[in-house]
């Protein structure tokens, strides 16, 4: 039986905390910025952790079930 394989664009954009949890990053901060407030950008920075319903989908896509 061959090894099952993450889905590469999962493993690209999320990773694990230290207590099991999804973290993610922030859409709408690579281009068009001019628009946006200064708030608004500086809160996109900052990464943020993956909702519940989402939860299991994407462990699913990581292989961690």
């Amino acid at each position: 039986m061959p090894k099952q394989k993450t889905k590469s664009s999962a493993k690209k954009r999320f990773k694990l905390t230290g207590t099991g949890k999804i973290k993610r990053k922030h859409a709408f901060k690579s281009h068009i910025l001019t628009k946006k407030s200064k708030k608004r950008k500086l809160a996109l920075t900052h990464s943020t952790l993956v909702h519940e319903a989402d939860v299991s989908n994407i462990k699913e896509q990581l292989r961690l079930k």
